[in-house]
């Protein structure tokens, strides 16, 4: 495998938060440092494993991370790394290479949860393209989980009566009605209305609706 011509295309990090990682497993010594030597010169952090069993346990999924695996190796195969991954709940996209791949066996990858199958020897273009879609696909995947984690301190800010005005809220409910749910004032009601707005950061009724769908909370309706 060749490096490609193309001019490199540096790989960080963003402020203090760690660098993308790809990781590559292949019981072949030559493969796997050709792999790694691609990757590097490309500006990419990667970091080679000779045996699944190896990487399982060094996996880390903090910064946008993925796998390029072999299909075919002793101990685990390449399934069966994918399947450890799933177990262990490190959900990395992942990029199987194998010298004879077929359909059934790529639909089986695919069924695996892989990004890419891809028959050896590997065109570099589309090993690095492949990666740089996986490392696209993870980061928006940690960005979403980091979402949806502040979401969720932002509702468990939230007082009881204040979550009891929330479901009333996203149930479509107004002000006076909200009020009588709760047997308190109108000007009350609208007092816990406004905290609900300003702890959850929502900008409008639809943005406070879609939040809640996110953390699946269920509407409360008017009797």
């Amino acid at each position: 495998m060749s490096v490609s011509p193309e001019t490199p295309v540096p790989i960080g990090a963003a402020g203090n938060e760690p660098a993308p990682m790809v990781y590559v497993v292949d019981d072949d010594d030559t493969v796997r440092d050709s792999v790694l030597n691609l990757l590097r010169a490309e500006g990419f952090e990667a970091r080679g494993f000779a045996s699944g069993p190896d990487f399982v346990g060094e996996v880390r999924t903090e910064a946008p991370s993925c796998l390029v695996c072999d299909m075919h190796m002793p101990e685990l195969d390449g399934l069966e790394v994918a399947a450890e991954l799933a177990r262990l709940g490190a959900d990395i996209p992942v990029i199987f290479m194998t010298g004879f791949g077929t359909i059934p066996m790529s639909v089986r990858a695919m069924k695996a949860g892989a990004v890419e199958f891809l028959t050896k020897p590997v065109a570099p273009d589309d090993l690095l393209q492949a990666v740089r879609d996986a490392l696209a696909a993870d980061a928006r995947r940690l960005e979403e989980r980091r979402e949806l984690a502040g979401l969720r301190r932002r509702h468990a800010s939230l007082t009881p009566r204040e979550r009891q005005t929330m479901q009333l809220v996203i149930g479509g409910l107004l002000n006076k009605q909200i009020a009588g749910e709760l047997g308190v004032s109108e000007i009350m009601a609208k007092t816990h209305r406004r905290k609900v707005m300003e702890k959850m950061a929502a900008r409008s009724l639809p943005d406070l609706v879609r939040q809640a769908e996110r953390l699946q909370i269920v509407k409360t309706r008017s009797r």
